[in-house]
Parts: structure tokens; sequence; C-alpha cells
């Protein structure tokens, strides 16, 4: 069989683990080819650090996207993430639309915020935009903040519980038009990972694992790639997040063990070994 290809439109963030660092990587350890395709370069990412570079690389992604097509190259996955300027946007629409195959999955991570609050690079026109991008998505893996931000709800206001995330995922299914997984959902209070809405199925089900009481940034990009690769070998929606949301229980009690900081994300390349034993 010829070797599945994704690609990963995400920044490239030089140090603290996130992003295309994160994706690459891990979609390589599932058997999978991953073509990035960087929005821009950051010499970490925002969460807890000051004085990062931030290298735009809006100009050159439709160049790249057209030797691409020039190439006559097909994805199995368009997988897209953190975006670096308002005009990247329709630059990624584009590319949806020029890659998209019957067989093609697009797989949208909506960053756009965390904790209640925005990123100091995302603009209230960069939010809407993404709420539109994200509308040509199969799956969508929004958390919480992301979720309100698409749902156009403040934070304060989603409705709360695991009734309430349930609630959250059919809404942004555009009436079960699109799978939906919103990660950070919890049931219980030792519990966490996420709420699946399966398009395909139109049932809603929680997929959970033992919470491990540290954060670390980076996760999110952790779990949506996994669930990418996941999905591009044929799971169903839950058990890719199951297998999302396992691999992130093993790296944060790892990287807990060791007492790093929340900024240097999770230290997951041990355990990519994890990924690479499961039948493909």
């Amino acid at each position: 069989m010829t070797t599945p290809r994704v690609a990963a439109i995400h920044d490239l963030s030089g140090f603290g683990r996130c992003s295309l660092t994160v994706a690459i990587p891990v979609l390589s350890a599932m058997g999978i080819q991953c073509c990035p395709l960087p929005t821009a370069f950051l010499s970490t990412h925002t969460g807890g650090f000051e004085g990062f570079t931030f290298l735009d690389m809006t100009d050159e992604m439709p160049r790249a996207a057209a030797h691409w097509k020039s190439l006559d190259l097909r994805f199995q996955a368009v997988y897209s993430g953190f975006l670096g300027s308002e005009r990247q946007i329709g630059i990624v629409e584009n590319f949806i639309r020029e890659f998209r195959g019957a067989d093609t999955l697009v797989v949208v991570d909506p960053v756009m915020g965390d904790h209640g609050a925005v990123y100091q690079t995302y603009t209230p026109a960069m939010c809407a935009g993404m709420a539109q991008l994200a509308r040509q998505a199969d799956v969508i893996t929004p958390n919480l903040t992301e979720a309100a931000l698409l749902l156009g709800i403040p934070y304060e206001e989603l409705p709360a519980g695991q009734d309430g995330c349930r609630a959250i995922v059919e809404r942004l299914s555009l009436d079960g038009r699109r799978s939906v997984v919103l990660t950070g959902a919890s049931t219980a209070p030792d519990l966490t990972g996420a709420m699946c809405f399966d398009a395909r199925s139109g049932r809603v089900q929680a997929v959970q694992t033992h919470r491990v009481d540290r954060e670390f940034h980076g996760t999110g990009d952790v779990f949506a790639s996994v669930l990418t690769g996941a999905l591009v070998h044929g799971r169903s929606l839950a058990d890719a997040a199951g297998e999302a949301a396992e691999f992130i229980r093993a790296c944060a009690e790892r990287t807990a063990a060791q007492d790093l900081p929340m900024r240097e994300g999770v230290d997951f390349e041990p355990l990519l070994g994890l990924l690479t034993g499961v039948p493909r």
C-alpha cells in the first residue's frame, strides 16, 4: 500500500513542543508522510514566552501550494492549525478547494485561544475568519475557548457539565454536517478527554482518560495530530479520539514526573513507539 500523505498547515515554533514540531514526528511515527506548509516561523510558541520572533509566511504559502499542484500531489488529509495572518485564512480555504479529492479528509484545529483568552497574535477579524474556514472541515477539534469563539458567545456563557458539552458539539456540528471533537471535556473531576459528535453516525460520545493534575502547552496539537493520523488509518471518530487521549495521558504522566516547565510542552518523543506499535 502507498504511504498515506497529509498536508499539515501549521506554524513552526523552534522551541516549545507544538504545531509542526509535534505534527511531523507524530504523523511520521503513525506511518504517514507529513508534508508541512508553514504559516509562520516563531523562535518559540506564544504561551509563557516573551520576546519571541515571528516571521509571517503568508506570501510563500500560495507559491508552495502552486508548486505542489504542478506536481499533481494528492493528499489523504489536509490538517490545519495555527494561522499567522488574516490573509492566510483565504489561502487555506483555496488550498482545501484545490487539493480536496473525493476521499480527502479535512481536519481544522481552530487554534485561537485557551482558558477563556484569545492568543495575542489573533485579531477579531482572524477569529471570524477561522470560524468561516472551519465550515470547510470534515472534523474540527476546538477546546472550550475556541468553541465559544466559533459559536459567537462569551466563554462564561458556555453550558456546563457533561450535558453542556453534548450541547456544544451538537451546536458546532452545523446540523450534523461535520464531526466535532471538543477537547478538554470532562465527565468527572478525575477524568479528562473529549466529547465527540460523529457526523457519520449522528452519535455523541464522551472519550475519557485519567486526568494528570498538571497543564502543558501544546497538548492540543499532540491530540489533533494523533487524531488525524488515526482517522487517516480508518479509525472511527471515537476510537481515534480515544487513542489521542491515551497518548496525551502517557505523555503528561512522563512530563509531570520530570517536573518540566509548562511552556516546554509534553515530553512525547520517547513515547512515539506507542504510536508505531498499532497495526495499520
